[in-house]
């Protein structure tokens, strides 16, 4: 597993803070609004240049990078903990930063690559299914790995990487649970299609109409016979009407 040991250099400037009016301006200046906290320090409303944040978050370890944040006089550690893109354009909007102690631990996620070429793919026509891409460890600043490496070629139905399988480091600590399932190897499900033949055979032979519902109809016309007659005013026949002779 390699470390992020490339620092960069963050610019900022203090800037108003509470109004959306304020951050409008700033990011017409061309800058965009940052909030520093962290190491028992007050936050502070920041404004950064959004193509240096963007550097940091495309390098190789990514948000984990730690760099040097200047602002004014002072210059102290820090690294990139949240940002938030506009959904349409993709313009970088906002950022979180944090000021990192170097000699106290912390909590990232990093990313889980998988190496090799599984066996179960390549003599069983399985498929790899990776389940998790990142986990959460706890480390010092300086030995935050890019990624953790694991490799699958012994991979096969039935067996599994789990987060007790990923190499071990001293530096480390894993917080994801260790049972956690990283990458195994399945099947392609095959989707089952019904013939038309199929669908007419079970049209044609599901049943009738449930003999129970006429059964119904005809107790509840009962019912109304019965009460007729209990009451002696049940409704006489209409009587048919003569048939007209015709006129000689």
């Amino acid at each position: 597993m390699a470390t992020a040991t490339d620092i960069s250099i963050l610019e900022a400037q203090k800037r108003e803070a509470g109004t959306k009016n304020a951050a409008r301006r700033v990011r017409v200046g061309g800058k965009i609004p940052a909030v520093l906290y962290g190491a028992g320090k007050d936050a502070a409303a920041v404004a950064v240049d959004p193509r240096q944040v963007l550097r940091i978050l495309r390098s190789e370890s990514g948000h984990n990078t730690i760099f040097d944040l200047t602002l004014d006089s002072d210059r102290v550690k820090a690294m990139i903990v949240d940002w938030q893109f506009e959904p349409i354009k993709g313009t970088l909007l906002h950022v979180d930063l944090q000021r990192i102690a170097m000699d106290k631990r912390l909590t990232v996620t990093v990313p889980v690559v998988l190496k090799g070429e599984a066996v179960g793919i390549k003599t069983e026509g399985g498929i790899l299914e990776q389940l998790l891409r990142e986990i959460e460890i706890e480390c010092l600043p300086a030995d935050i790995p890019k990624n953790i490496e694991v490799d699958i070629s012994h991979l096969v139905f039935g067996i599994e990487v789990r987060v007790k399988d990923l190499p071990h480091d001293p530096k480390l600590k894993f917080l994801t649970e260790e049972n956690q399932m990283i990458a195994h190897i399945t099947t392609v499900k095959e989707e089952v299609v019904v013939a038309p033949e199929a669908v007419a055979a079970d049209a044609a032979a599901a049943p009738a109409e449930p003999e129970v519902i006429k059964k119904g109809k005809q107790e509840v016309e009962g019912e109304g016979e019965a009460e007729g007659d209990a009451k002696g005013k049940a409704k006489p026949e209409k009587a048919e009407k003569p048939e007209k002779k015709d006129k000689k």
